[in-house]
């Protein structure tokens, strides 16, 4: 069992050039022109779909210099030995001025009352990839509750033409402080996930709080990780080959998934294997907020601190679920025989140090992790697609978790 490094700053080729136009290459998006193609904006931007607003934002961003007309601040943001990425810092700055001239911007928003701009803004935010089939079902919730909606998300010609080799699943729980985001909001980022791994997504709505505080949402996420495991036959794909991922709360409601599924944990089941591989994308882990980039990250970078403990109260209205390990997966101290994990953090956010010391206890435990902490980005860069940077980033997120899947996928038949 390995535990990789941080990966390197965003514009690093970790992997280095070919080895040459006539190279024999690996098959799969790994390897050759398929994998160069991943990150060339040019070839991907025929399957992208943009919202006029985000195609603006987008080439704007490209040139953080040019919002210094429009009052943004031009002097580069530094933190805790960090700089942050010039994009985002440009984002920020127009954020800000927004809000000035909205007369937002004051004080803590009540959660709840920002669903519908949360919605709104994510999807104008990230292009929507045109090449990816999609879904949408509801399936049953758990004993007593609602059924949970849930959209499939399918790479077209995934599986075509090789019966015998059946896709592998992902579970993806969006993010949103357990109180906002639906199947809306995270619909572009499920769509990118697909696109780049190859893998079946099917994304899961589960009940937000205040309406449903804790443990509902962990509920519907176990049922629906269940269902995805029992239908692989609906789904179309390979059988016990299921991973999780989520980012923010739902890297949080993922991890408590890989946990809670092992054997002899409360939710185990004979026909429900654990997930074979997590990505937890700068997930909430643990309940209590006492780390170091808590204090010294909770203000400005869109995710405050205030923001959080304004979730927290929503979905944790009892202080004595703080070191609940399905409210706080972090503080779990028996993590043998967990999935491999890809755990992702950015240096401008509160959650950071608690994603950085869960891939130091996955590590500790014999989990294989790839842990890439991008420091120049902030909490939600996943999702932030006008930001070129961030949209590349997001794409080696999915190219980290379809790879580890494609290592962990058991040979099918010859």
């Amino acid at each position: 069992m390995t535990h990789t490094p941080a990966a390197a700053p965003s514009g690093t080729d970790h992997d280095g050039p070919p080895a040459g136009p006539w190279a024999r290459r690996p098959p799969g998006p790994r390897g050759g022109f398929g994998r160069r193609a991943l990150y060339d904006r040019r070839l991907r931007a025929a399957n992208e779909r943009w919202s006029v607003l985000g195609r603006v934002l987008s080439a704007l961003l490209a040139r953080p210099g040019l919002l210094r007309a429009l009052g943004a601040d031009s002097v580069p943001v530094e933190r805790d030995g960090r700089v942050l990425n010039p994009g985002v810092q440009a984002l920020l700055g127009l954020t800000a001025i927004l809000d000035r001239a909205t007369n937002r911007g004051g004080g803590t928003p009540d959660p709840v009352a920002t669903r519908d701009v949360f919605t709104v803004t994510t999807q104008m935010v990230m292009p929507s990839r045109t090449d990816v089939h999609v879904t949408g079902r509801t399936i049953p919730g758990p004993d007593g509750a609602p059924d949970v909606p849930v959209r499939v998300y399918r790479r077209f010609g995934v599986g075509i033409g090789r019966p015998e080799h059946r896709p592998a699943a992902i579970a993806y729980f969006h993010g949103g402080g357990w109180v906002v985001g639906d199947l809306d909001s995270h619909d572009a980022s499920c769509r990118l996930i697909a696109a780049v791994t190859g893998c079946v997504v099917v994304a899961v709505h589960y009940r937000l709080a205040p309406e449903h505080p804790f443990p509902a949402p962990v509920e519907d996420c176990l049922a629906a990780y269940a269902w995805i495991q029992r239908n692989h036959g609906v789904l179309g794909t390979a059988a016990g080959v299921v991973g999780v991922m989520g980012d923010s709360a739902g890297g949080n409601l993922a991890a408590v998934v890989a946990q809670e599924t092992r054997p002899g944990r409360r939710s185990a089941a004979p026909d429900v294997p654990p997930p074979v591989a997590q990505c937890l994308v700068y997930p909430a882990l643990d309940a209590r907020f006492v780390t170091e980039s808590f204090r010294i990250m909770g203000d400005r970078f869109f995710l405050t601190s205030e923001g959080m403990e304004a979730y927290r109260a929503c979905y944790l209205p009892d202080p004595v679920d703080y070191e609940d390990v399905r409210a706080s997966p972090g503080l779990c101290v028996d993590l043998e025989g967990l999935a491999p994990a890809v755990v992702v953090t950015a240096g401008f956010d509160p959650l950071r140090d608690e994603g950085a010391a869960y891939a130091g206890a996955l590590a500790g435990a014999g989990v294989a992790v790839e842990y890439r902490s991008y420091d120049d980005m902030v909490h939600g860069f996943f999702g932030m697609g006008v930001v070129p940077d961030c949209l590349a980033l997001a794409t080696e997120v999915c190219d980290a978790m379809g790879s580890l899947m494609r290592r962990v996928t058991p040979p099918q038949g010859d």
